[in-house]
């Protein structure tokens, strides 16, 4: 007796085998590395987006905050509660660098600058470390504004007893002060007809500043890219009180 044949499947006619070519590989590979590196550009464009937003953020609100003290701060010059308790000369007196009693800006020609106002307790007038009067006293505050050499803006603030110094924002390149005073008083008005630097200042200019125009500088955060300055100056006018009034 004979052993038995192997069964052997028979191939049908026009059926190919299952299974990739490594033409069809490396097709594939192509392919996917193709849209890998698609994917990895825009996830780094998506990254370089969002860095800009951040920045641009950023320096919008380092620009609101330093514009905001420095305005609301500058505004209050002069100002001194109870004008039947006080007067002007009594409530700002001779001190330091400021040479007349009543006087209520003093600014150099590094371009800082100097407000000075008298609060009660309670009253809410902001120094500008964003602080108010909590003492159970009246407090002359001198507020002295500044850039240092590491592009910070500087809040010194003097409460009559001691200097405190906080910085406010960074990424400052320049702070430029113009002083609007008046110099014509045969017109009848408390209108601002120059703006002055601190250089050109005199002693009865000091005691009539109605305005202040502040110009700040900032670093660019997008600087390097097209079209795009180094630097970016943002720039207010503030009234002063004791001169305008009350500005709401």
């Amino acid at each position: 007796m004979s052993a038995p044949r192997p069964h052997r499947t028979a191939r049908r006619p026009g059926v190919r085998q299952l299974g990739m070519t490594l033409i069809e590989l490396l097709v594939a590979l192509s392919v996917a590395v193709f849209l890998l590196a698609a994917l990895m550009t825009i996830v780094q464009n998506t990254r370089r987006a969002f860095g800009t937003q951040t920045q641009m953020s950023q320096l919008q609100d380092n620009e609101r905050l330093a514009m905001t003290l420095m305005g609301d701060v500058i505004q209050e010059a002069g100002y001194y509660p109870n004008p039947t308790l006080y007067t002007a000369a009594g409530a700002l007196p001779v001190t330091g660098s400021f040479a007349t009693a009543g006087q209520a800006v003093f600014g150099t020609t590094a371009d800082t600058v100097s407000a000075r106002f008298m609060t009660a307790p309670g009253d809410g007038m902001i120094n500008c470390t964003g602080g108010t009067n909590t003492t159970a006293a009246t407090v002359t505050y001198t507020n002295t504004f500044s850039v240092d050499v590491n592009g910070n803006l500087n809040c010194a603030l003097n409460n009559g007893a001691a200097t405190t110094t906080q910085t406010l924002v960074s990424g400052v390149t320049n702070l430029s002060i113009l002083y609007g005073v008046k110099t014509d008083f045969t017109a009848n008005n408390g209108a601002v007809d120059s703006y002055l630097t601190a250089a050109q200042m005199t002693a009865a200019n000091w005691m009539h500043v109605i305005s202040v125009r502040i110009t700040l500088t900032f670093k660019n955060p997008l600087a390097g890219q097209p079209n795009q300055p180094a630097t970016i100056p943002f720039q207010r006018v503030v009234a002063v009180m004791s001169q305008t009034g009350v500005i709401s």
